[in-house]
């Protein structure tokens, strides 16, 4: 069984050899153990119960593998982006370019810096250890999170989005960051990526161009990615789209991966959770897989056969939500 639920305080080295297994590294988790002490040290303060409004709280679940004990996966909210620092992205907008007397009537897309200071919720930090990615074990890394956000709103924003690993080639190397972003800041996507990560952002001000940029100027290879998902990530794509995630015209900054955005009230596994009575008991033969959660502050969630009209539980799995009177059920595709 895998069950997921807020990291702690003694869970640092696993979150440590955790992050230093993601291949190219993660923006949120680059393998620092300064940096992932202190996330954990917020993510520890966002789960106060005296937090009555989004802020600046970063929430941090992790995903742990019940026969062995080891973390296997990590999945995160930050409930508003902005504030001190502010959240950027690229808005492409469509511009229209007329010239009757030549009959000239072009459309051309253009990239706008934007910043935001009180911006929405966001999802993120999601990694599962290549070795567990099967049976759902993705679903329940991903959208336990949107079952924590049901049952808390008055913590996140009424919208959430998700920013996208945007496309890498075959060498690893973002098309779009050496177009552009390598001009400006020198050095390597990841470095600056994971720079912005680790909170500093001063540097984006400061060196990101201050003019539109005319997406028609790039090579046509780096106009093809810009919007585009990275292979590995269209697996989470399709399954923020499937809970009700829309496209919008918002860029990364750095790789031009897409953004995505949803009413919280409008995603799937929002709309179908409920609150039923559990006792202990085995589930009828051929129940199908629901996300099953607490709904408590000291979240957990679990993916098992359910069937909420007879709403009974094996004992181990009542015992991994933490032994609650009821359970929130959202079914799964």
């Amino acid at each position: 069984m895998h069950v997921l639920r807020p990291i702690r305080e003694n869970d640092l080295p696993g979150l440590v050899s955790l992050a230093r297994g993601i291949a190219g590294g993660m923006t949120t988790l680059p393998p620092d153990e300064a940096f992932l002490r202190d996330r954990i040290d917020d993510s520890l303060r966002a789960f106060s119960p005296k937090v009555k409004k989004p802020g600046a709280e970063h929430y941090l679940f992790v995903l742990e593998d019940t026969t062995t004990g080891a973390l296997v996966g990590t999945s995160g909210i930050a409930a508003r982006v902005g504030g001190y620092e502010p959240f950027y992205s690229y808005e492409v907008r469509r511009e229209r370019h007329v010239h009757p007397p030549l009959g000239i009537d072009r459309v051309i897309d253009v990239l706008h810096l934007k910043q935001v200071h009180r911006g929405p919720t966001e999802i993120g930090s999601l990694f599962l250890h290549p070795d567990h990615r099967r049976g759902g074990v993705g679903r329940l890394l991903s959208l336990s999170r949107l079952l924590f956000i049901g049952a808390h709103p008055q913590r996140f924003d009424t919208t959430v989005i998700a920013e996208l690993r945007g496309y890498l080639d075959q060498r690893g190397l973002s098309p779009f960051w050496e177009a552009v972003g390598r001009h400006f800041f020198g050095g390597d996507f990841y470095a600056a990526d994971i720079l912005s990560g680790l909170g500093d952002k001063t540097f984006i001000a400061d060196l990101m161009p201050r003019h539109p940029l005319y997406v028609p100027l790039l090579a046509a290879g780096v106009q093809a990615v810009v919007g585009k998902v990275h292979h590995d990530t269209q697996p989470a794509l399709a399954l923020l789209r499937a809970e009700g995630f829309q496209p919008t015209a918002e860029v990364d900054i750095f790789d031009a991966g897409p953004q995505v955005r949803a009413p919280v009230a409008e995603l799937r596994t929002v709309r179908l959770r409920r609150t039923v009575p559990c006792a202990v008991g085995r589930p009828p033969t051929g129940s199908p897989l629901y996300l099953l959660s607490n709904d408590a502050l000291d979240f957990r969630a679990v993916l098992a056969p359910f069937d909420p009209g007879a709403a009974v539980l094996p004992a181990e799995t009542l015992a991994a939500l933490g032994h609650p009177a009821a359970v929130t059920c959202a079914p799964v595709r």
